[in-house]
């Protein structure tokens, strides 16, 4: 039997937490819930598959509770806010988060985005390898770089963008192309998020001793060297 995907749900707003609750249950999720940030970090213990991630939230943010999370564990973190301007975007995916979904939300397109997103990790799970590329070394199953033994501390979806470039070799990927291929078909490409990853792992294989991977295509997008 087909082991159920485990969802967490954190928000302050016992409305919205009851209605996700209910929603995901009805459509065979295990649904843990959580209405702060320290509760959400206690949960987060339970192995979900996927975080809803109220940004919002009095104490202590959504954003200091996925840097918290993204320490120990990677899994799927969408963030739920009322406003999405590109800096939050930008500081959202920095700080380790897959998505963003704005409130007002439909509650049929956020179960198919967590759907989507689920599907995707599936696929890429599933295909586990490690590449060397010269002194760079990159563990797919584990989401993980390293230069000469020492791990490269990446986020997420800085990862992800690393995993695209050289399984795709000799290709190059303008942003919004690498926007819709990490987040989806119905994702809206965002180039400033995608110029802010690039730099941040441009900066962390410097710093880690190792030479330039991606290269800029003027113009264009990136392709991995």
């Amino acid at each position: 039997m087909q082991q159920k995907a485990k969802i967490l749900v954190v928000d302050d707003e016992p409305g919205v937490v009851s209605l996700l609750k209910d929603y995901f249950e009805m459509n065979d999720y295990l649904v843990l819930t959580a209405s702060d940030g320290e509760e959400a970090i206690k949960q987060a213990g339970h192995g979900p598959s996927i975080i809803l991630l109220d940004i919002n939230m009095p104490k202590m943010d959504g954003l200091e509770v996925c840097k918290r999370i993204r320490e120990h564990i990677n899994c799927l973190i969408i963030f739920l806010t009322a406003r999405v301007e590109d800096m939050d975007k930008i500081a959202g995916f920095i700080a380790g988060g897959d998505d963003y979904v704005t409130k007002p939300f439909s509650i049929d397109e956020l179960g198919a985005r967590v759907m989507a997103h689920l599907r995707r990790e599936n696929r890429r799970t599933g295909s586990t390898k490690v590449s060397f590329e010269g002194d760079l070394t990159i563990d797919y199953g584990a989401y993980k770089v390293s230069v000469g033994g020492q791990e490269v501390p990446l986020t997420k979806k800085e990862f992800e963008i690393i995993e695209l470039l050289p399984k795709n070799r000799g290709q190059v990927f303008d942003k919004e192309r690498v926007y819709e291929r990490l987040w989806g078909n119905d994702a809206e490409g965002d180039s400033a998020v995608i110029a802010e990853h690039i730099k941040r792992i441009r900066a962390k294989l410097k710093s880690a001793g190792t030479g330039e991977h991606i290269e800029t295509v003027w113009g264009v997008g990136y392709k991995w060297k």
